[in-house]
């Protein structure tokens, strides 16, 4: 992996492949392999910049600075500086999603097109950040990951039937959660707040002329098909599909139809 600096912090990042530049943000408790299957196909027309978000995979905890997602979007502005990359598509799950789209209200001319998948970009309804907010606290005065909340929470990230389709997947996941231990595990909950935290940003979407897909699993819990909805209806021009037989990973779930349409959709934005 490579490495990139700012404000005293260490960001990780994977760089692979070449052609238009593609960033690409994973979801909240995950990491840069949560893109494996998608990189391995699109790395072959495109150039991958995949970081690890903060506190999360090789990267360190956010620095000081960094006290939002918008904040954490001039990091990645940042980033791309360091690479010398002057525009490129933004292809968000999750948090990615939310800071994707922070990113391109921060500098819409360099952002050429915008992926959103199982996200939403409005504030957290009252009762999910008051249940998010109780779960964060938790881990942080337990400095783990109470096995009630992983209970609680592995399920969230999957669809209805996981533990049968893909009980791997979910076991790894499971696994995960479960060894967050230590400081890593309050700076994975001061992240969590930023994101469960986050400004409503259905202003800035209304002002997007940018081409944009929004992707949602069918049966996503935390990010739901309407919230998507919104979002599509807000965005002019937007495309909106729904991925069958899919939860809130659903590009882990679902690999070859998420990859297929994102697929479909950079042809048409990188067409000329």
């Amino acid at each position: 992996m490579n490495k990139f600096t700012i404000n005293g912090s260490t960001m990780h990042y994977v760089d692979q492949g070449e052609g238009p530049v593609l960033l690409m943000g994973h979801s909240y408790l995950w990491d840069h392999a949560m893109w494996a299957p998608q990189i391995e196909v699109l790395s072959q027309k495109y150039r991958c910049i995949v970081p690890d978000l903060w506190a999360h995979g090789a990267s360190d905890a956010a620095p000081v600075q960094t006290v939002t997602l918008q904040d954490y979007a001039q990091d990645l502005l940042a980033l791309m500086d360091h690479l010398e990359v002057d525009t490129f598509s933004v292809i968000g799950l999750s948090v990615g999603g939310m800071w994707g789209t922070d990113l391109v209200a921060l500098a819409p001319q360099r952002v050429t097109s915008l992926v959103l998948m199982d996200t939403f970009v409005g504030f957290e309804p009252e009762v999910t950040h008051a249940k998010y907010f109780g779960m964060l606290d938790a881990i942080t005065t337990a400095q783990a990951v109470p096995a009630p909340i992983v209970d609680a929470v592995v399920p969230l990230f999957f669809a209805n039937n996981a533990e049968n389709d893909s009980p791997e997947l979910v076991a790894h996941f499971r696994e995960r959660l479960s060894s967050l231990t230590g400081q890593r595990a309050v700076d994975v909950a001061t992240i969590g707040r930023k994101v469960f935290g986050r400004r409503d940003a259905f202003d800035d979407l209304e002002a997007f002329t940018l081409p944009t897909l929004i992707m949602v699993g069918a049966e996503d819990k935390p990010r739901t098909p309407l919230e998507s909805q919104l979002m599509h209806d807000t965005v002019k021009g937007s495309s909106y599909f729904v991925i069958p037989n899919a939860g809130h990973i659903s590009n882990l779930e679902q690999p070859e139809i998420v990859t297929e349409k994102i697929e479909h959709f950079l042809t048409s934005v990188y067409a000329d």
